[in-house]
């Protein structure tokens, strides 16, 4: 990752609450994950400095560098915080879900769920890749792979024709959906994304079952 730039900040009480919420016995890397995490999801990647985020976790840059090394380390290590919180967050909410098609359902009612409690940010794989167009952040590549086989998976499970190619077209979807969801800064694109996906749902069933 390049220029990701390292230009300090100015910190409110506002902009602390993540620090405040944090245990105090965590460690340095994980005040600095947490806090790092709070900042860039609120206000991007490169808008925030090292700096700001070594106040807002209260860490000497020494800690940085013991424990990332960089902040393009750290950038990296917040992705793959993010995509290994949202797998499992996926998992605990399909642990009782039965239905296959109800499964994929999920990653909507996910999204509608939580958006307007981050302030309909959109999606923060495409935020990120937004930000580095350059560059193939493996996090995010590895977070789509991971939705996409997950998808193909349970289409294949639910016995729809066509799983491989009805999951693109979910996935395109569901991206649509959380785009439109942070223009309009509103739950209606993923209400109408999950209406769209349940019909394409319904399709693939009916041409699998003639």
């Amino acid at each position: 990752m390049r220029r990701s730039g390292y230009g300090g900040g100015v910190t409110t009480s506002t902009e602390s609450a993540a620090q405040a919420e944090r245990p105090s016995k965590a460690s340095p890397a994980q005040r600095l994950l947490e806090t790092a995490g709070a900042l860039f999801a609120r206000y991007g990647i490169r808008a925030v400095g090292i700096d700001r985020v070594l106040a807002e976790a209260g860490v000497a840059r020494a800690s940085l560098y013991s424990s990332y090394g960089s902040k393009d380390a750290l950038v990296l290590a917040y992705l793959e915080h993010l995509d290994r919180r949202d797998r499992n967050r996926w998992l605990e909410a399909v642990a009782t879900v039965a239905d296959p098609a109800d499964r994929v359902l999920t990653f909507f009612d996910l999204a509608l769920a939580s958006a307007p409690g981050k302030g309909f940010r959109g999606c923060q794989y495409a935020n990120a890749a937004t930000e580095f167009p350059e560059e193939r952040l493996k996090p995010v590549v590895a977070h789509r792979v991971w939705v996409r086989q997950t998808l193909t998976d349970l289409l294949a499970e639910a016995g729809m024709a066509d799983p491989g190619g009805l999951a693109l077209r979910v996935q395109l979807v569901y991206d649509g959906a959380l785009a439109g969801s942070k223009l309009e800064h509103s739950v209606e694109p993923l209400r109408l994304g999950r209406a769209i996906a349940a019909e394409l749902l319904r399709a693939g069933r009916g041409r699998a079952v003639r």
